[in-house]
């Protein structure tokens, strides 16, 4: 009876040490089973005229004997120079302080120094939404007193739908890059495995302008140059990585 029953217990254990092999042995198979996975680029670019431009300009005083001094001539100069902007229909809410200093004004004679009184600055940031304008609110600010301007850049208000497209064909040029690198390979595209995005951002167009002599110029004001807006580019890539099968 003892013996059977050693018998019985040898075959269990037998079948379980044979089965485990089985199940480790399929285990270990399908560990070492990695699909091929190929990753692929792709760059959508779209060109649209912008649609805003965005000025910068503003007022330094010069020397002054008090800051109180300073302060009135900034004051008087920048309130002409808003309502000059307004006139030509922009809004207040895009019209924005860009900078502002009030400092001390100073020289040094051979290690000593002199003072000369104060000065200060501020500069505006507008946004011009009529791109026609662009050239008569210039020559508005630097006949309201104005004696520096920073620049003037063209862009794009709302870039999303842009972006959009310029992403879709981004993902087409990856796609068909996968399927024949899929296809050199022997083999077919399966699952998307990855997808990144990056921005390829703005080529902006930029006129710089140096209107340190702006002031004073009487008259109409200046002549505003030509400030064609140009084009600009919206660029988009991502990466995308497929299984193959």
């Amino acid at each position: 009876m003892d013996s059977i029953v050693r018998s019985g217990w040898l075959m269990v254990l037998a079948a379980l040490v044979l089965g485990g092999m089985y199940v480790v042995g399929n285990y270990v198979s399908e560990q070492d089973y990695l699909p091929v996975v190929i990753s692929v680029d792709g760059q959508g670019r779209v060109f649209a005229s912008p649609d805003i431009a965005q000025i910068s300009f503003g007022v330094e005083t010069g020397r002054q004997k008090t800051a109180e001094g300073a302060m009135d001539v900034l004051s008087e100069k920048m309130n002409a120079i808003v309502a000059a902007v307004k006139a030509q229909g922009v809004e207040e809410k895009d019209i924005a302080t860009e900078s502002f200093y009030l400092s001390p004004a100073y020289d040094w004679n051979e290690g000593e120094r002199i003072d000369r009184g104060f000065e200060a600055r501020q500069s505006l940031t507008v946004k011009v939404r009529a791109l026609g304008s662009v050239g008569d609110i210039v020559s508005a600010v630097t006949s309201a007193g104005a004696n520096q301007v920073g620049g003037v850049s063209f862009t794009i208000d709302d870039p999303e739908e842009l972006r959009a497209q310029a992403r879709a064909k981004a993902v087409e040029q990856a796609k068909d890059k996968a399927e024949v690198m899929a296809q050199s390979l022997g083999m077919q595209l399966g699952k998307l495995k990855g997808f990144n995005e990056g921005y390829g951002g703005y080529v902006e167009n930029y006129r710089k302008m140096d209107m340190a002599t702006a002031e004073g110029m009487g008259g109409a004001g200046p002549v505003s140059p030509p400030m064609p807006a140009g084009e600009e580019e919206i660029s988009v890539t991502v990466s995308l990585s497929y299984e193959l099968k």
